[in-house]
């Protein structure tokens, strides 16, 4: 007996890929910004934001590699 992909699981671990895609991009992308303008009164608030969006994408790639191998193998 050969066990099959579960298509909705492997569905919503890509959607979770591409959230992380988009972070990787954007949370960098802040933190740039944000060491440009140190003498800007916002300068640790977007620090912030930009250090939050990059643990989030952290954290989105590991639950949606976490998705796909259940998909797979569950």
């Amino acid at each position: 007996m050969t066990k099959r992909t579960n298509k909705a699981v492997l569905s919503k671990g890509i959607k979770l890929m591409f959230g992380s895609l988009f972070c990787m991009f954007a949370g960098p992308t802040i933190i740039h910004s944000a060491f440009k303008n140190q003498e800007h009164p916002l300068y640790i608030p977007v620090l912030i934001v930009g250090l939050l969006i990059a643990a989030t994408a952290i954290f989105l790639a590991f639950k949606g590699l976490k998705k796909i191998m259940d998909s797979m193998f569950n």
